[in-house]
């Protein structure tokens, strides 16, 4: 009951602290902001004219003038779990754009990739990744090859490969589907999420995600998600459910209060985890720097169902190339 009690003062708290200020663009003060700014332009720069001059040499002169989806996202976790204490991720991803190419591409490079990520459990409770940095097994470098279909008209499909980096080397394949359904003369839409992947090493896996959202009001939005996963390696068939309720608190901020079940077995279904959440994200400068803050409250079957409690603080520091296009 204490445990519920600080969830909920916790949660109640990040509410009050959400109040938009309806002035300016930073809550940073003048001397950090004064710090950033070079560093974010240069890097920005640097990503864009990169991203361009690659998508030049494989596809046409159009790549110096059309927006440029790449991005790079740099984040550093820090959680803590009354069963796994305290741990912390630093993880990274790149992601190059090439649109003017034949078939077009991307290039990825990413450290927390959601095949390492574990159980449904485990990544609701973020303890599987923890001490997911750069010099770990999980650094994944690979090409990815993106459909022009229309994903509410068709079928979306994606394929891409590469390499984890490690000693031996670990290639993987995937394979990725997408849909979405606008419901006639209703605010409802649903989408699918689906993908395959192979690693040389963990083997299969496989993975789907069914959004039902709707919009409640300007600020409001509901959806039910269903999750179904299975990996090789765990060789069980996982299931969640879950409720969001999404609410905007401003220009810069937003909060999103989730209760998830989480199951297992085909054969045998049961549920073993319920957990309830609080995911409260804030632009603090420009849209380059964003903190979240995350408490959790977990009822393991294996624990008997006793609750424990969790929390994740993480900083992200964001740089897209269409931003500095045209500076």
């Amino acid at each position: 009951m204490n445990k519920l009690l600080l969830l909920t003062a916790l949660l109640l708290s990040g509410t009050g602290y959400a109040e938009e200020n309806p002035e300016g663009d930073s809550d940073l003060p003048l001397w950090v902001a004064d710090k950033i700014t070079p560093v974010h332009d240069s890097v920005t720069n640097w990503l864009d004219n990169s991203a361009r001059n690659i998508d030049n040499f494989f596809g046409n002169d159009d790549s110096l003038t059309i927006e440029n989806g790449s991005y790079l996202r740099f984040s550093q976790e820090f959680s803590w779990h009354e069963r796994d204490d305290f741990g912390s991720d630093t993880a990274l991803r790149l992601r190059l754009d090439l649109p003017t190419t034949e078939e077009r591409l991307r290039i990825l490079i990413e450290s927390d990739p959601e095949e390492a990520q574990g159980t449904l459990a485990e990544q609701g409770a973020n303890t599987a990744r923890n001490n997911n940095d750069f010099s770990s097994d999980n650094f994944l470098i690979g090409l990815r090859r993106l459909s022009s279909r229309d994903k509410r008209e068709h079928w979306r499909f994606d394929a891409g490969a590469g390499i984890k980096v490690k000693l031996p080397l670990d290639p993987y394949v995937r394979f990725s589907g997408e849909r979405q359904w606008l419901m006639e003369d209703s605010p409802w839409v649903l989408d699918s999420w689906n993908r395959v992947s192979w690693f040389n090493e963990e083997g299969y896996s496989a993975r789907s995600r069914w959004d039902l959202g709707r919009p409640l009001s300007d600020t409001q939005h509901l959806r039910f998600i269903t999750n179904v996963q299975w990996q090789e390696e765990v060789d069980t068939l996982e299931y969640s459910e879950g409720i969001e309720f999404n609410h905007l608190l401003g220009t810069r901020s937003a909060i999103r209060y989730a209760a998830v079940a989480v199951g297992r077995s085909a054969s045998s279904p049961r549920l073993h985890d319920y957990y309830l959440l609080s995911h409260y994200r804030r632009n603090l400068h420009k849209e380059i720097l964003f903190v979240d803050f995350i408490p959790e409250l977990h009822f393991p079957r294996e624990q008997d169902y006793d609750a424990e409690f969790g929390i994740t603080l993480r900083l992200e520091l964001l740089f897209r190339a269409d931003l500095s296009w045209g500076r």
